[in-house]
Protein backbone atom coordinates (compact mmCIF):
# COMPACT_ATOMS: atom_id res chain seq x y z
CA UNK A 1 0.00 0.00 0.00
CA UNK A 2 2.66 2.27 0.78
CA UNK A 3 4.64 1.74 -1.72
CA UNK A 4 2.11 2.19 -4.05
CA UNK A 5 0.92 5.62 -2.52
CA UNK A 6 4.70 6.86 -3.12
CA UNK A 7 4.34 5.95 -6.59
CA UNK A 8 1.87 8.31 -7.14
CA UNK A 9 2.92 11.14 -4.70
CA UNK A 10 6.49 10.87 -6.68
CA UNK A 11 4.48 11.87 -9.62
CA UNK A 12 3.69 15.28 -8.24
CA UNK A 13 7.52 15.82 -7.76
CA UNK A 14 8.03 14.60 -11.36
CA UNK A 15 5.25 17.56 -12.23
CA UNK A 16 7.29 19.87 -10.32
CA UNK A 17 10.92 19.32 -11.67
CA UNK A 18 9.48 19.17 -15.33
CA UNK A 19 6.72 20.93 -15.94
CA UNK A 20 3.06 21.27 -14.91
CA UNK A 21 1.01 18.92 -16.55
CA UNK A 22 -3.59 19.16 -16.81
CA UNK A 23 -3.95 15.61 -15.61
CA UNK A 24 -4.80 14.62 -12.15
CA UNK A 25 -1.53 13.85 -10.40
CA UNK A 26 -2.68 11.25 -8.34
CA UNK A 27 -4.02 9.17 -11.23
CA UNK A 28 -0.45 9.80 -13.62
CA UNK A 29 1.45 6.70 -13.89
CA UNK A 30 5.21 6.86 -12.42
CA UNK A 31 8.35 6.06 -15.06
CA UNK A 32 9.89 4.67 -12.45
CA UNK A 33 8.99 2.42 -9.43
CA UNK A 34 10.31 4.07 -6.07
CA UNK A 35 9.65 2.25 -3.21
CA UNK A 36 8.29 3.86 0.01
CA UNK A 37 11.66 3.09 1.84
CA UNK A 38 13.51 4.72 -0.38
CA UNK A 39 11.64 7.81 -0.92
CA UNK A 40 11.48 8.38 2.63
CA UNK A 41 15.00 7.17 3.69
CA UNK A 42 16.76 10.60 3.91
CA UNK A 43 15.49 13.92 4.55
CA UNK A 44 17.17 15.34 1.56
CA UNK A 45 14.22 12.90 -0.24
CA UNK A 46 11.65 14.27 2.22
CA UNK A 47 12.53 17.95 1.42
CA UNK A 48 11.89 16.64 -1.89
CA UNK A 49 8.59 15.04 -1.12
CA UNK A 50 8.02 18.57 0.76
CA UNK A 51 8.79 20.36 -2.75
CA UNK A 52 6.25 18.15 -4.35
CA UNK A 53 3.31 19.82 -1.95
CA UNK A 54 4.87 23.09 -2.66
CA UNK A 55 4.04 22.70 -6.30
CA UNK A 56 0.76 20.83 -5.64
CA UNK A 57 -0.65 24.05 -4.16
CA UNK A 58 -1.16 25.39 -8.46
CA UNK A 59 -1.32 22.44 -10.50
CA UNK A 60 -4.67 21.70 -12.16
CA UNK A 61 -6.34 18.84 -10.76
CA UNK A 62 -9.31 16.61 -12.54
CA UNK A 63 -9.18 17.86 -16.21
CA UNK A 64 -11.44 20.71 -15.60
CA UNK A 65 -9.71 24.22 -16.14
CA UNK A 66 -11.18 25.95 -13.05
CA UNK A 67 -10.06 22.89 -9.95
CA UNK A 68 -6.12 24.96 -10.07
CA UNK A 69 -5.23 24.19 -6.27
CA UNK A 70 -5.73 26.62 -3.63
CA UNK A 71 -6.14 29.40 -5.80
CA UNK A 72 -9.25 28.12 -7.76
CA UNK A 73 -10.59 26.57 -3.65
CA UNK A 74 -9.82 30.54 -2.24
CA UNK A 75 -11.93 31.92 -5.34
CA UNK A 76 -15.26 29.54 -4.69
CA UNK A 77 -15.11 30.87 -0.85
CA UNK A 78 -15.32 34.31 -1.78
CA UNK A 79 -17.64 33.83 -4.70
CA UNK A 80 -19.88 32.21 -2.44
CA UNK A 81 -20.00 35.06 0.04
CA UNK A 82 -21.33 38.56 -1.47
CA UNK A 83 -18.74 40.71 -1.96
CA UNK A 84 -17.60 39.28 -5.32
CA UNK A 85 -20.08 39.45 -7.99
CA UNK A 86 -20.88 38.48 -11.85
CA UNK A 87 -21.80 41.47 -13.63
CA UNK A 88 -22.87 38.39 -16.47
CA UNK A 89 -23.99 34.80 -16.60
CA UNK A 90 -20.54 32.97 -16.13
CA UNK A 91 -20.43 28.88 -16.17
CA UNK A 92 -17.51 28.43 -13.82
CA UNK A 93 -18.29 28.42 -10.27
CA UNK A 94 -21.93 29.77 -11.13
CA UNK A 95 -22.75 26.74 -8.87
CA UNK A 96 -21.08 27.94 -5.88
CA UNK A 97 -22.00 31.48 -6.59
CA UNK A 98 -25.89 30.39 -6.48
CA UNK A 99 -25.07 27.92 -3.72
CA UNK A 100 -26.93 24.66 -5.66
CA UNK A 101 -23.14 23.22 -5.34
CA UNK A 102 -23.53 23.59 -1.48
CA UNK A 103 -26.73 21.09 -1.69
CA UNK A 104 -26.05 18.64 -4.37
CA UNK A 105 -24.02 15.69 -3.10
CA UNK A 106 -22.81 14.86 -6.35
CA UNK A 107 -21.32 18.67 -7.18
CA UNK A 108 -17.56 18.69 -8.91
CA UNK A 109 -17.11 21.54 -6.81
CA UNK A 110 -17.69 20.14 -2.84
CA UNK A 111 -15.69 17.48 -4.78
CA UNK A 112 -12.94 19.22 -5.40
CA UNK A 113 -12.72 21.19 -2.19
CA UNK A 114 -13.07 17.74 -0.20
CA UNK A 115 -10.49 15.84 -2.26
CA UNK A 116 -7.83 18.53 -2.80
CA UNK A 117 -7.44 18.89 0.96
CA UNK A 118 -7.43 15.65 1.70
CA UNK A 119 -4.85 14.71 -0.77
CA UNK A 120 -2.50 17.35 0.68
CA UNK A 121 -3.10 16.23 3.59
CA UNK A 122 -1.72 12.30 2.84
CA UNK A 123 1.38 14.19 1.08
CA UNK A 124 1.65 15.47 4.14
CA UNK A 125 1.44 12.50 6.30
CA UNK A 126 4.06 10.80 4.42
CA UNK A 127 6.65 12.86 5.49
CA UNK A 128 5.41 12.94 8.82
CA UNK A 129 5.38 9.90 9.66
CA UNK A 130 8.79 9.10 8.22
CA UNK A 131 10.92 12.19 8.97
CA UNK A 132 12.00 10.52 12.86
CA UNK A 133 13.45 7.29 11.85
CA UNK A 134 14.96 9.33 8.22
CA UNK A 135 18.47 9.84 7.93
CA UNK A 136 19.85 13.37 8.20
CA UNK A 137 20.58 16.26 10.52
CA UNK A 138 18.05 17.26 13.61
CA UNK A 139 17.37 20.37 11.86
CA UNK A 140 16.59 19.51 8.67
CA UNK A 141 14.27 17.15 10.88
CA UNK A 142 12.24 20.21 12.34
CA UNK A 143 11.85 22.35 8.76
CA UNK A 144 11.09 19.31 7.15
CA UNK A 145 8.57 18.04 9.71
CA UNK A 146 6.96 21.44 10.87
CA UNK A 147 6.48 22.27 7.18
CA UNK A 148 4.19 19.33 6.85
CA UNK A 149 2.54 19.49 10.02
CA UNK A 150 1.47 22.99 8.71
CA UNK A 151 0.19 21.81 6.28
CA UNK A 152 -1.80 18.88 7.59
CA UNK A 153 -3.33 21.34 10.01
CA UNK A 154 -4.08 23.86 7.59
CA UNK A 155 -5.99 21.34 5.26
CA UNK A 156 -8.27 19.80 8.55
CA UNK A 157 -9.02 23.53 9.52
CA UNK A 158 -10.23 24.51 5.93
CA UNK A 159 -12.34 21.26 5.58
CA UNK A 160 -13.92 20.97 9.24
CA UNK A 161 -15.25 25.25 8.26
CA UNK A 162 -16.63 23.57 5.31
CA UNK A 163 -18.37 20.51 5.79
CA UNK A 164 -18.84 20.41 9.80
CA UNK A 165 -20.93 23.04 11.63
CA UNK A 166 -19.41 26.15 12.89
CA UNK A 167 -17.18 26.35 16.09
CA UNK A 168 -18.78 27.81 19.04
CA UNK A 169 -16.66 28.70 22.14
CA UNK A 170 -17.78 27.67 25.11
CA UNK A 171 -20.06 24.90 23.84
CA UNK A 172 -18.95 21.03 23.74
CA UNK A 173 -19.03 21.25 19.84
CA UNK A 174 -19.91 18.01 19.41
CA UNK A 175 -21.27 18.46 15.96
CA UNK A 176 -20.30 15.79 13.61
CA UNK A 177 -16.49 17.56 11.68
CA UNK A 178 -14.77 15.70 9.27
CA UNK A 179 -12.44 12.80 8.89
CA UNK A 180 -9.05 13.19 11.00
CA UNK A 181 -6.06 10.99 8.30
CA UNK A 182 -3.03 10.98 10.30
CA UNK A 183 -1.42 7.94 8.60
CA UNK A 184 -0.98 6.98 4.91
CA UNK A 185 -2.39 3.74 3.51
CA UNK A 186 -5.99 3.65 5.25
CA UNK A 187 -8.06 6.93 4.58
CA UNK A 188 -11.37 5.07 6.19
CA UNK A 189 -12.40 6.57 9.45
CA UNK A 190 -15.55 8.10 10.26
CA UNK A 191 -16.43 11.99 11.02
CA UNK A 192 -14.50 13.04 14.30
CA UNK A 193 -16.28 15.80 16.04
CA UNK A 194 -15.92 19.47 15.49
CA UNK A 195 -14.04 19.98 18.50
CA UNK A 196 -11.78 16.84 17.95
CA UNK A 197 -10.88 18.04 14.78
CA UNK A 198 -10.11 21.63 16.20
CA UNK A 199 -8.19 19.77 18.92
CA UNK A 200 -6.03 17.78 16.48
CA UNK A 201 -5.43 20.90 14.01
CA UNK A 202 -3.82 23.05 17.55
CA UNK A 203 -1.76 20.11 18.48
CA UNK A 204 0.12 20.08 14.97
CA UNK A 205 0.23 24.02 15.06
CA UNK A 206 1.73 23.89 18.49
CA UNK A 207 4.16 21.03 17.18
CA UNK A 208 4.80 23.22 14.03
CA UNK A 209 5.78 26.65 16.28
CA UNK A 210 8.18 24.73 18.33
CA UNK A 211 10.03 23.00 15.06
CA UNK A 212 10.67 26.21 13.03
CA UNK A 213 11.71 28.29 15.77
CA UNK A 214 15.26 29.99 13.79
CA UNK A 215 14.30 28.16 10.59
CA UNK A 216 15.18 30.81 7.79
CA UNK A 217 12.75 30.17 4.32
CA UNK A 218 14.26 30.38 0.93
CA UNK A 219 11.27 31.72 -0.09
CA UNK A 220 7.45 32.82 0.73
CA UNK A 221 6.37 29.61 -0.90
CA UNK A 222 7.81 27.50 2.25
CA UNK A 223 6.48 28.04 5.24
CA UNK A 224 8.51 29.07 8.19
CA UNK A 225 7.80 30.45 11.97
CA UNK A 226 5.90 33.47 10.72
CA UNK A 227 3.28 31.44 8.81
CA UNK A 228 2.77 29.03 11.90
CA UNK A 229 2.25 31.78 14.00
CA UNK A 230 0.03 33.23 11.54
CA UNK A 231 -2.03 30.03 10.79
CA UNK A 232 -2.59 29.94 14.75
CA UNK A 233 -3.94 33.25 15.14
CA UNK A 234 -6.46 32.30 12.94
CA UNK A 235 -7.58 29.16 13.60
CA UNK A 236 -7.66 30.73 17.20
CA UNK A 237 -9.89 33.38 15.75
CA UNK A 238 -12.21 30.69 14.23
CA UNK A 239 -12.49 29.57 17.34
CA UNK A 240 -13.30 32.78 19.64
CA UNK A 241 -9.92 32.37 21.84
CA UNK A 242 -9.23 35.92 21.90
CA UNK A 243 -6.60 35.73 23.85
CA UNK A 244 -4.51 33.68 22.07
CA UNK A 245 -5.48 34.69 18.40
CA UNK A 246 -3.94 38.79 19.86
CA UNK A 247 -0.81 36.82 20.65
CA UNK A 248 -0.31 35.25 17.73
CA UNK A 249 -1.04 37.19 15.19
CA UNK A 250 0.96 39.38 16.92
CA UNK A 251 3.69 37.56 17.07
CA UNK A 252 3.32 37.10 13.50
CA UNK A 253 3.48 40.29 12.25
CA UNK A 254 6.38 41.85 14.54
CA UNK A 255 8.96 43.30 12.60
CA UNK A 256 7.28 42.60 8.84
CA UNK A 257 6.31 46.04 7.33
CA UNK A 258 2.78 46.56 5.31
CA UNK A 259 3.05 47.65 1.86
CA UNK A 260 3.14 50.93 0.67
CA UNK A 261 0.21 52.87 -1.20
CA UNK A 262 2.28 52.84 -4.73
CA UNK A 263 3.12 49.13 -4.23
CA UNK A 264 -0.64 48.63 -2.98
CA UNK A 265 -1.64 49.09 -6.73
CA UNK A 266 0.95 47.19 -8.12
CA UNK A 267 -0.92 44.10 -8.83
CA UNK A 268 -0.76 41.70 -6.27
CA UNK A 269 1.22 39.36 -8.18
CA UNK A 270 4.34 39.15 -6.70
CA UNK A 271 5.43 36.64 -3.78
CA UNK A 272 8.74 38.54 -3.05
CA UNK A 273 6.45 41.67 -1.93
CA UNK A 274 7.33 42.38 1.49
CA UNK A 275 3.81 42.60 3.27
CA UNK A 276 3.30 38.67 1.85
CA UNK A 277 4.17 35.58 4.91
CA UNK A 278 2.84 32.21 2.21
CA UNK A 279 2.24 32.31 -1.49
CA UNK A 280 2.94 30.73 -4.96
CA UNK A 281 4.98 31.52 -6.98
CA UNK A 282 3.83 30.34 -10.69
CA UNK A 283 6.82 30.57 -13.09
CA UNK A 284 7.11 30.13 -16.60
CA UNK A 285 8.19 26.63 -17.59
CA UNK A 286 5.14 25.63 -14.77
CA UNK A 287 2.15 27.86 -15.68
CA UNK A 288 -1.12 26.20 -16.48
CA UNK A 289 -2.68 29.08 -19.10
CA UNK A 290 -6.41 29.01 -18.53
CA UNK A 291 -6.49 27.80 -15.05
CA UNK A 292 -3.96 30.47 -13.37
CA UNK A 293 -5.44 32.43 -10.61
CA UNK A 294 -4.60 35.38 -13.17
CA UNK A 295 -6.91 33.50 -15.52
CA UNK A 296 -10.20 33.81 -13.53
CA UNK A 297 -9.26 37.24 -11.05
CA UNK A 298 -7.24 39.42 -12.88
CA UNK A 299 -8.50 41.86 -14.83
CA UNK A 300 -5.93 42.27 -18.08
CA UNK A 301 -4.94 38.77 -19.06
CA UNK A 302 -7.31 37.74 -22.03
CA UNK A 303 -8.95 34.65 -21.22
CA UNK A 304 -13.02 33.87 -22.49
CA UNK A 305 -13.79 34.36 -18.62
CA UNK A 306 -11.97 37.82 -17.86
CA UNK A 307 -12.96 39.34 -21.07
CA UNK A 308 -16.94 38.04 -20.75
CA UNK A 309 -17.14 38.36 -17.05
CA UNK A 310 -14.62 40.76 -14.81
CA UNK A 311 -15.29 40.00 -11.53
CA UNK A 312 -16.50 42.96 -9.28
CA UNK A 313 -17.23 44.04 -6.31
CA UNK A 314 -20.34 44.84 -3.97
CA UNK A 315 -20.96 47.80 -4.89
CA UNK A 316 -22.58 48.98 -1.75
CA UNK A 317 -19.05 47.90 0.05
CA UNK A 318 -17.29 49.88 -2.45
CA UNK A 319 -19.54 52.85 -1.38
CA UNK A 320 -18.17 52.62 2.09
CA UNK A 321 -14.36 53.04 0.81
CA UNK A 322 -13.29 56.61 1.20
CA UNK A 323 -11.91 58.17 -1.34
CA UNK A 324 -8.98 59.50 -0.10
CA UNK A 325 -8.27 55.28 0.77
CA UNK A 326 -5.80 53.67 -1.69
CA UNK A 327 -7.94 50.42 -1.96
CA UNK A 328 -10.12 52.48 -4.54
CA UNK A 329 -7.81 52.14 -7.18
CA UNK A 330 -7.72 48.61 -7.09
CA UNK A 331 -11.81 48.99 -8.33
CA UNK A 332 -12.87 50.68 -11.22
CA UNK A 333 -16.64 52.34 -10.52
CA UNK A 334 -17.04 52.98 -14.53
CA UNK A 335 -15.64 50.03 -15.22
CA UNK A 336 -12.93 51.55 -18.27
CA UNK A 337 -9.92 50.49 -16.28
CA UNK A 338 -8.09 52.78 -18.70
CA UNK A 339 -4.95 52.51 -17.17
CA UNK A 340 -4.72 49.37 -18.47
CA UNK A 341 -5.34 49.57 -22.47
CA UNK A 342 -8.16 46.65 -22.29
CA UNK A 343 -8.48 45.73 -25.76
CA UNK A 344 -11.96 46.41 -27.20
CA UNK A 345 -13.50 42.68 -27.45
CA UNK A 346 -13.00 42.89 -23.07
CA UNK A 347 -16.73 44.00 -21.74
CA UNK A 348 -17.15 46.40 -19.40
CA UNK A 349 -18.95 46.51 -15.98
CA UNK A 350 -18.73 49.06 -13.25
CA UNK A 351 -17.20 47.96 -10.10
CA UNK A 352 -14.52 45.98 -12.06
CA UNK A 353 -11.91 44.66 -9.97
CA UNK A 354 -7.61 45.17 -10.99
CA UNK A 355 -6.69 44.17 -7.60
CA UNK A 356 -4.79 41.12 -9.74
CA UNK A 357 -2.84 41.93 -12.59
CA UNK A 358 -1.86 38.76 -14.98
CA UNK A 359 2.05 39.38 -16.62
CA UNK A 360 -0.16 40.61 -19.60
CA UNK A 361 -2.86 40.01 -21.66
CA UNK A 362 -1.15 36.87 -23.04
CA UNK A 363 0.34 35.73 -20.00
CA UNK A 364 -2.15 34.43 -16.84
CA UNK A 365 0.65 34.18 -14.51
CA UNK A 366 -0.22 35.66 -11.24
CA UNK A 367 1.58 34.40 -7.93
CA UNK A 368 -0.98 33.95 -5.43
CA UNK A 369 -1.58 35.60 -1.53
CA UNK A 370 -2.35 32.59 0.67
CA UNK A 371 -1.11 34.82 4.40
CA UNK A 372 -0.49 38.63 4.33
CA UNK A 373 0.64 41.09 7.56
CA UNK A 374 -2.41 42.82 7.03
CA UNK A 375 -4.34 39.99 7.92
CA UNK A 376 -2.06 40.09 11.29
CA UNK A 377 -3.05 43.33 12.12
CA UNK A 378 -6.74 42.45 11.51
CA UNK A 379 -6.84 39.48 13.41
CA UNK A 380 -4.91 41.13 16.44
CA UNK A 381 -7.42 44.40 16.21
CA UNK A 382 -10.65 42.65 15.96
CA UNK A 383 -9.97 39.75 18.86
CA UNK A 384 -8.38 42.71 21.17
CA UNK A 385 -11.74 44.52 20.60
CA UNK A 386 -13.86 41.98 21.45
CA UNK A 387 -11.49 41.38 24.61
CA UNK A 388 -12.57 45.15 24.89
CA UNK A 389 -8.33 45.82 25.20
CA UNK A 390 -8.35 49.75 24.70
CA UNK A 391 -5.58 49.01 22.23
CA UNK A 392 -7.37 47.55 19.88
CA UNK A 393 -7.86 50.87 18.16
CA UNK A 394 -4.59 51.62 18.16
CA UNK A 395 -3.79 48.49 16.05
CA UNK A 396 -6.66 49.24 13.83
CA UNK A 397 -4.99 52.57 13.39
CA UNK A 398 -1.81 51.49 12.69
CA UNK A 399 -2.74 49.55 10.39
CA UNK A 400 -5.44 52.03 8.36
CA UNK A 401 -2.94 54.57 8.11
CA UNK A 402 -1.14 52.93 5.68
CA UNK A 403 -4.39 52.92 2.98
CA UNK A 404 -5.53 56.03 3.95
CA UNK A 405 -3.42 58.78 5.28
CA UNK A 406 -6.51 60.36 6.32
CA UNK A 407 -7.61 57.99 8.42
CA UNK A 408 -8.54 59.20 12.13
CA UNK A 409 -8.50 57.02 15.44
CA UNK A 410 -11.98 55.55 16.10
CA UNK A 411 -13.82 56.55 18.27
CA UNK A 412 -16.00 52.95 18.38
CA UNK A 413 -16.23 50.64 21.12
CA UNK A 414 -17.67 47.41 21.84
CA UNK A 415 -19.55 45.77 18.80
CA UNK A 416 -19.73 48.87 16.74
CA UNK A 417 -15.62 48.55 16.68
CA UNK A 418 -15.79 44.92 15.99
CA UNK A 419 -18.18 45.78 12.96
CA UNK A 420 -15.59 48.34 11.59
CA UNK A 421 -12.97 45.97 12.02
CA UNK A 422 -15.04 43.01 10.02
CA UNK A 423 -15.80 46.01 7.63
CA UNK A 424 -11.87 46.37 6.69
CA UNK A 425 -11.16 42.40 6.75
CA UNK A 426 -13.88 42.93 3.41
CA UNK A 427 -12.54 45.76 1.62
CA UNK A 428 -8.81 44.60 2.36
CA UNK A 429 -9.18 40.45 1.80
CA UNK A 430 -11.08 41.08 -1.21
CA UNK A 431 -10.50 38.06 -3.55
CA UNK A 432 -8.39 36.17 -0.78
CA UNK A 433 -10.46 33.28 0.01
CA UNK A 434 -11.96 35.35 3.25
CA UNK A 435 -15.67 35.78 3.13
CA UNK A 436 -17.55 32.32 3.21
CA UNK A 437 -15.50 31.64 6.24
CA UNK A 438 -16.03 35.41 7.81
CA UNK A 439 -19.98 34.97 7.52
CA UNK A 440 -20.04 31.89 9.42
CA UNK A 441 -17.60 32.15 11.83
CA UNK A 442 -19.61 34.89 12.94
CA UNK A 443 -22.94 33.57 12.17
CA UNK A 444 -23.82 36.48 9.64
CA UNK A 445 -26.65 35.80 7.25
CA UNK A 446 -25.46 36.25 3.65
CA UNK A 447 -26.79 39.23 2.17
CA UNK A 448 -26.34 40.44 -1.74
CA UNK A 449 -29.28 43.08 -2.00
CA UNK A 450 -29.22 46.47 -2.74
CA UNK A 451 -25.94 46.07 -4.52
CA UNK A 452 -24.69 45.10 -8.23
CA UNK A 453 -25.71 41.13 -7.41
CA UNK A 454 -28.04 40.40 -10.47
CA UNK A 455 -30.43 37.84 -8.81
CA UNK A 456 -31.46 35.85 -12.28
CA UNK A 457 -27.49 35.41 -11.99
CA UNK A 458 -27.73 34.11 -8.55
CA UNK A 459 -31.07 32.33 -8.80
CA UNK A 460 -32.52 34.35 -6.93
CA UNK A 461 -29.93 33.61 -3.74
CA UNK A 462 -30.04 37.69 -2.82
CA UNK A 463 -30.02 36.06 1.45
CA UNK A 464 -29.38 33.11 3.28
CA UNK A 465 -30.40 32.77 7.26
CA UNK A 466 -27.11 32.31 8.92
CA UNK A 467 -29.48 29.16 10.64
CA UNK A 468 -29.52 27.44 7.32
CA UNK A 469 -28.50 24.20 6.55
CA UNK A 470 -26.52 25.00 3.37
CA UNK A 471 -23.89 26.42 5.52
CA UNK A 472 -22.58 23.07 6.37
CA UNK A 473 -21.37 22.01 2.75
CA UNK A 474 -22.78 18.14 1.99
CA UNK A 475 -19.98 15.20 1.88
CA UNK A 476 -19.48 14.44 -1.82
CA UNK A 477 -21.28 11.11 -2.65
CA UNK A 478 -18.39 9.56 -4.48
CA UNK A 479 -16.56 10.12 -1.11
CA UNK A 480 -19.27 8.32 1.02
CA UNK A 481 -19.54 5.59 -1.75
CA UNK A 482 -15.83 5.21 -1.20
CA UNK A 483 -15.47 5.66 2.60
CA UNK A 484 -18.64 3.83 4.39
CA UNK A 485 -18.17 5.61 7.42
CA UNK A 486 -18.94 8.65 7.03
CA UNK A 487 -21.95 9.95 7.91
CA UNK A 488 -24.04 12.73 5.31
CA UNK A 489 -25.26 16.09 6.24
CA UNK A 490 -28.40 16.70 6.71
CA UNK A 491 -29.61 16.89 3.16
Amino acid sequence: MKSNYIKLLFAVIAITIFGSCSEEFLDKKPTEFVDYEGATKTTKNLMTLLNGIHRSLYIRYESNQNENGLGSLMQQIDIAGEDVVFPVTNGWYLQVYNWSAFSNENSQDLRFQFRTYYRIIRNANTIINATDAAIGSEADKKIVKGQALLYRAFCHYQLVQLFGKRYVNGDVNSQLGVPIILTVGNDNFPRSTVEEVYNQINKDLDEANTLLVGYTKPNNSHLDLRVAQGLKARVALTQGNWSVAADYANKARTGKTLMSMAEYTSGFNDYNNKEWMWGSHVNEVQTDYFGNFGAYMSRNYSSTVIRSCPKAINSKLYDLIPTTDVRTAIFDKTGQHTALGLPSNFAKFPYTSQKFLAVSTGDSRCDIPYMRVAEMYLIEAEAKARLGNADAVNILFDFEKTRNPSYTLSTNSGQALVDEILLQRRIELWGEGFRFYDLKRTNSPLDRTGANHDSGIVNGVMNVASSDKRWQWLIPRAEINANPLIEQNEL
